[in-house]
């Protein structure tokens, strides 16, 4: 039984090194950026140690170097241009120099539209993709928001705007939709497309139009036709590119648009 407490033990340690390596390298690839926290630490030189906020311009006032700009450096790049300082300067021979995140302010996205928590959040150390974000602003409102989702910011000083398909984010692991927001993007949730329905129905109003949903979906929707009403007396009122209204008279496979206004009227007989 001991020699199966040691490989335990021993397993239990590689884990939390595979782990602790993780973090560290998600650690050294965030973009530091203004109204960031950080603490900074020299081995062997506890003087030296120091906590600061970049400014808006991201820098910080750090001892024996004066201000530092290192806004815009990953966190592995920041370590290694205060100890390249320190060095250079005759400071310390071979400094080691390691800065822990304390606080992110200065990477945020802002989440708009139909979610439950709308608002400017974090981007956790360069690591947060677009699920991510809308777990954190407590996900798409049920019944209310669109399945698509708009993202627009910057990429390489260009502007940059992509709609995703939110069940395809969840369709495969990995997915290529699921990709990883930046500084300043704004995740955009619209409202669900709605059709309208009245007339000889059980429930009139409005529904949500699900997606690629028939005539005879928003029938059954709606409850079904009352005692009254008559597939042969529906009608679509349609709203084209122009602006005009058309009637329609579907059929009761065809698909319905956004906005469609269906009336189902009063039969005859």
């Amino acid at each position: 039984m001991k020699w199966i407490r040691v490989i335990a033990q021993w397993m239990m340690v590689m884990l939390l090194s595979v782990a602790g390596g993780a973090h560290a390298a998600n650690q050294n690839d965030y973009v530091l950026g203004a109204g960031d926290v950080i603490r900074v630490t020299v081995f062997q030189n506890p003087d030296l140690t120091l906590e600061a906020r970049l400014s808006e311009g991201g820098s910080i006032s750090y001892p024996l170097l004066g201000a530092v700009k290192l806004g815009g450096l990953t966190v592995g790049a920041a370590e290694k241009k205060l100890a390249d300082g320190l060095r250079d300067g005759n400071f310390l021979k071979q400094p080691q120099v390691s800065i822990l995140v304390m606080q992110v302010k200065g990477n945020q996205v802002s989440v708009l539209g139909v979610v439950n928590r709308p608002g400017r959040y974090p981007l956790e150390l360069g690591t947060s993709r677009l699920s991510d974000i809308l777990a954190v602003a407590g996900g798409v409102v049920p019944l209310q928001g669109a399945d698509t989702v708009v993202v627009t910011g910057m990429r390489s000083g260009k502007p940059f705007r992509r709609v995703v398909d939110l069940p395809l984010v969840f369709a495969s692991a990995g997915s290529q939709d699921d990709f990883q927001l930046e500084n300043n993007d704004v995740v955009w949730v619209d409202r669900a497309p709605m059709v309208y329905i009245y007339g000889e129905v059980q429930r009139p109003g409005s529904l949500r139009l699900e997606r690629d949903m028939t005539m005879l979906q928003v029938l059954a929707a709606a409850g079904g036709l009352t005692q009254r009403g008559t597939e042969r007396g529906i009608k679509v009122h349609r709203r084209d590119a122009s602006g005009q209204v058309q009637v329609l008279q579907p059929d009761i496979n065809d698909k319905l648009q956004a906005n469609d206004v269906v009336y189902v009227k009063e039969s005859l007989f």
